[in-house]
């Protein structure tokens, strides 16, 4: 049998709590902490903010947030929408820039029942995939591989990011803004 080296992730296994310095929600908390880098904020507009998932299962996995605090899509307004939609689209070239997937797996968790960890506040999964990504690993051992630390997936979108048209970059450390037509 072999096994997979991870010592990394013990960190997060024997956390007691999933979010220490949050009072109520993590995802209307964090961008509101001065230190974007360290907690994976790597780009934001208006209405919304793109976060590294710290649980990826695949490099580059990340979630397009709405700022707005609801578990309920048809709560966002169609300001709120278009600035989320604009901001995935935005990440979606981000993506392909920074790390050249051959494809993506997107969507939305809503509700207790659709089994994500967070049900109160929405937000969008963006999965970046190549071909033959998925091995033996996930569907014998419920076990997935990440091939690169977070850090580095951070600097590699936070630079394809930057490089898109608009984009304002206040320092290495914060994440890139974005302000969309009409803002």
């Amino acid at each position: 049998m072999k096994q997979v080296f991870a010592p990394w992730r013990i960190e997060w296994i024997r956390r007691e709590d999933k979010n220490p310095d949050v009072d109520e929600c993590v995802f209307c908390e964090l961008p509101e902490w001065p230190e974007e880098r360290e907690n994976l904020l790597v780009a934001r507009s208006l209405h919304a903010f793109v976060l590294l998932n710290n649980a990826p299962y695949n490099p580059g996995h990340v979630m397009v947030i709405p700022h707005a605090h609801t578990g309920e899509y048809t709560d966002l307004t169609n300001e709120q929408l278009l600035d989320h939609a604009r901001l995935k689209q935005r990440t979606f070239d981000a993506l392909e820039a920074g790390l050249s997937p051959d494809g993506f797996n997107t969507g939305l968790n809503l509700g207790e029942g659709a089994g994500g960890s967070i049900d109160d506040h929405l937000h969008t999964h963006v999965v970046p995939r190549w071909e033959g990504d998925t091995n033996f690993m996930p569907v014998l051992s419920e076990t997935t591989v990440i091939v690169e630390a977070l850090e580095d997936t951070y600097d590699l979108l936070h630079e394809a990011f930057a490089a898109q048209d608009g984009a304002i970059v206040p320092d290495e450390d914060s994440a890139v803004r974005f302000r969309f037509d009409g803002e």
